[in-house]
């Protein structure tokens, strides 16, 4: 059951949830909140006004829900060159739409760098980059599931906040061999957990 929940919270089954119904208002607002920080930074990055990065973030993310619907994906490729191609195809529509909108009103600098090519390249990364950030940690979250707690404290003191193995064997009461052990085993956990999500991604999206 822990499972099932942790997995209900990640962008994979929002994806999902969007690919199957994109007027789903939950998954919507959360894909905004997941998403919104990575697409303001992508234009800002490339010459949008703060102010004006708000709204405008909200349109490229419109158009990235709306091509999710067209988009099967296809077994023989990475889930990551799905989403690459999804994302140049919604780039592609707002590209367009907007040079619609400013053509003539002299408003067109911005446009002219969110048109380039590694402009593109760019915003497909930062989807990228979000999309492997929530993979890690729902993969984190399944791997705590399935072993005790003081082995998970004793990766989490040592792998996440960097703290000296000698101390946290001090801390937990354990020998520094076995904070060594729980860390190692922690890490072979999160890539099964990794590997197994992105079969789940594959057979939920044939």
């Amino acid at each position: 059951m822990g499972v099932d929940t942790a997995t209900n919270t990640t962008r994979v089954t929002l994806l999902h949830r969007l690919h199957q119904d994109p007027q789903d208002q939950l998954s919507w607002a959360e894909f905004v909140r997941v998403y919104g920080p990575a697409i303001r930074g992508w234009l800002t990055h490339w010459g949008l006004q703060e102010a004006d990065a708000q709204d405008v973030a909200q349109n490229v993310l419109l158009r990235l829900t709306a091509k999710l619907p067209q988009f099967k994906y296809d077994p023989s490729k990475s889930f990551r060159a799905w989403l690459k191609t999804l994302t140049h195809h919604a780039w592609h529509d707002f590209i367009t739409e907007a040079g619609q909108r400013t053509r003539g009103s002299g408003d067109s600098s911005v446009l002219d760098q969110l048109q380039s090519l590694q402009a593109r390249e760019d915003l497909a990364s930062r989807v990228e980059a979000m999309f492997d950030k929530e993979l890690l940690e729902i993969a984190l979250l399944r791997a705590k599931e399935r072993v005790a707690a003081t082995t998970w404290l004793a990766f989490k003191l040592t792998a996440l906040d960097g703290i000296a193995p000698q101390r946290v064997a001090d801390q937990l009461g354990l020998r520094v061999s076995q904070v060594y052990l729980a860390k190692h085993r922690l890490q072979k956990l999160v890539q099964e957990e990794l590997r197994a999500m992105d079969s789940d991604q594959a057979a939920g999206e044939g």
